[in-house]
């Protein structure tokens, strides 16, 4: 397995916007979704009663669109600000 070329492992570039958030890429698609969660939790963005739902912020809105989105629909918006 250690061979393989592995997607999450391969690095990426980002647009401004997902930039904003995570710093500067390119990167890897394991460390924008670490950096995002890392950004959710310092600015306080889950839900306080279902902690599955994410409330973005004006720099994480541009990313996810400013409605609350569900964790599993994020990954989806996050990924089309990779290329």
């Amino acid at each position: 397995m250690a061979g393989k070329n592995n997607a999450l492992q391969k690095p990426v570039n980002l647009t401004p916007e997902l930039e904003a958030v995570v710093g500067k890429g390119p990167m890897t698609r394991a460390q924008v979704t670490s950096k995002v969660w890392d950004y959710i939790k310092k600015h306080g963005l889950q839900d306080s009663k279902d902690k599955r739902q994410i409330n973005p912020d004006g720099a994480l809105g541009k990313v996810t669109g400013s409605a609350q989105i569900s964790m599993f629909k994020m990954t989806g918006a996050v990924s089309k600000h990779m290329s």
